[in-house]
Formats: structure tokens, C-alpha cells, sequence
């Protein structure tokens, strides 16, 4: 990956959390793009400061974007954005929640780089040459069983309605793991998955913005990540499980057991 787009994808961050920044504890206009999915503007101007930066350095590049949607260009190479992941966190003041930009080059992700602004946290990966957090390697947990693991999930924003609600594995898990947390930011949950603060995620129904960095930053700290059925994942897949790679099929095993 050019060491430009690195430079131009640190920068997009940086100055994107700058803006949440400026908004966090101060947000008055709240919309609904579902029954209980939010939309702030600091998503959308988050989501400006970036995709302006990176269009002033690559006109021509393709960009999938949370809040404005494919830019419906024919570049081999695409940047994909979520300004504010954890927006209903950010939304009530809850601490948790952080920008994503993912480059995908020729149909690969090849860098992703997530920001946690209120943690100066920075997490970052090319493909090939490990993962980072300020700078400094990331590596999974080494935590040998699933009785023994620290798991995180999340749940779709039409759990009120749809059956495939992740309800049935969280129960599951809930039974066979020391302990899950539920933060509200996949971007987030993956970052501390590769930094071996959780040993596993999970999540179903998730964008391609909510998982293209963390997913690479996650496979390069030396973890796994596949589709519930244990196949090859991709950022366009509808799940996800994502491990330190010891525990991976003993988590497989419990999303293939039947309700």
C-alpha cells in the first residue's frame, strides 16, 4: 500500500475525530434512518471532513460511505468509511465509539487504520505487515477455551422485528463463556479483539463500513475471521466471527447449534 494513502487515511481520521470531538456531549440534532437507528450531525460532518480530504488527494477513487452511500466510481480502488461508529452511544454521551476507514484495493483490504478520539487510541493495519495501536504491535489473547474467554456481539438494528435476532447465541454463549459485553461498536469490539482485550466477536447483519479495517486489523494482530459457517470472510459477508484464532472453532460450534 502507498505510504500516500497511509499519510491520506491517518489524516482522515484525525481530523474526522477532531469533529466528534467538537460535537461529543453537545449533540442537538438527532434523526432516524430507522425505528432505532440513528443518524447525528456529527456523523455527517464527520463523514464531509473525511471524504473531502481523501477526494482532494484521489478524485478518482471509489468511496462507500455510511451516510452518503457508493460514490458509484470505476476506480480499482475504494475507501470505506464509517464517520461515527457507535452513534447511538455517541447520541446519550456513552464513551464509546470511533471512526473506520478501510482501503480496499483490486477487491482486497489491503490497509485500515480506526480511531478512538476520547482514547487517543489508533489502530492500524496494511496487509502483511502486522497490526498496530500508537504505533505499537498488536497481538490476540492466547486464551486456550471458551469457558476461560471474554466475548463481545452486537444486535441488529431490527432485533424488534426480525427472528434472526442474535438473541439465540447470545443466550448460548452466555452459558459457556466466562463473560459477554455488548459496547455498541463493532469497529471498536474488533480493535480490542486484535489487542487481545476480548477473545472473540461475533455479529450478524453488519456493513461492510462496521467491519473492513477491524476485519484486516484483527487477521493481521494474528487472528481469525470467518462467516459463522467457518468459510473465508469477506466485508460484504451478512456475519461474522472474528477470534484469536485457539478458540475459533469451539465458537463456530456454538453458532451451528440449533436454537
Amino acid at each position: 500500500m502507498e505510504a500516500d494513502i497511509k499519510g491520506i487515511a491517518l489524516r482522515a481520521a484525525h481530523e474526522g475525530g477532531a469533529v466528534l470531538m467538537q460535537y461529543f456531549g453537545k449533540i442537538k440534532a438527532v434523526t432516524h434512518k430507522g425505528e432505532i437507528d440513528l443518524v447525528t450531525e456529527a456523523d455527517k460532518e464527520a463523514e464531509l471532513t473525511i471524504v473531502s480530504i481523501i477526494k482532494a488527494a484521489y478524485p478518482r477513487h471509489r468511496i462507500l460511505a455510511e451516510e452518503t452511500g457508493d460514490s458509484g466510481a470505476t476506480s480499482s480502488c475504494k475507501w470505506i468509511i464509517d464517520p461515527l461508529d457507535g452513534t447511538t452511544n455517541y447520541a446519550h454521551g456513552y464513551p464509546c465509539f470511533c471512526i473506520s476507514i478501510a482501503v480496499e484495493l483490486e477487491g482486497e483490504i489491503r490497509y485500515g487504520v480506526i480511531y478512538d478520539p476520547l482514547r487517543k487510541e489508533l489502530f492500524t493495519a496494511a496487509k502483511g505487515t502486522g497490526a498496530y495501536l500508537n504505533g505499537s504491535p498488536l497481538r490476540v489473547s492466547s486464551t486456550e477455551s471458551l469457558n476461560s474467554s471474554l466475548l463481545c456481539t452486537g444486535f441488529p438494528y431490527d432485533i424488534r422485528h426480525d427472528p434472526e435476532s442474535n438473541l439465540g447465541h447470545f443466550s448460548r454463549f452466555l452459558m459457556k463463556a466466562q463473560a459477554i459485553r455488548r459496547d455498541g461498536t463493532a469497529a471498536l469490539d474488533l480493535c480490542y479483539t486484535a489487542a487481545g482485550r476480548f477473545d472473540g466477536f461475533w455479529e450478524q447483519k453488519l456493513r461492510p463500513w462496521d467491519v473492513a479495517a477491524g476485519s484486516l486489523i484483527v487477521t493481521e494482530a494474528g487472528g481469525t475471521v470467518s462467516t459463522y459457517g467457518g468459510k473465508p470472510f469477506s466485508v460484504y459477508a451478512p456475519e461474522i466471527v472474528a477470534s484469536n484464532g485457539i478458540i475459533h472453532e469451539q465458537m463456530l460450534e456454538v453458532l451451528r447449534e440449533q436454537p
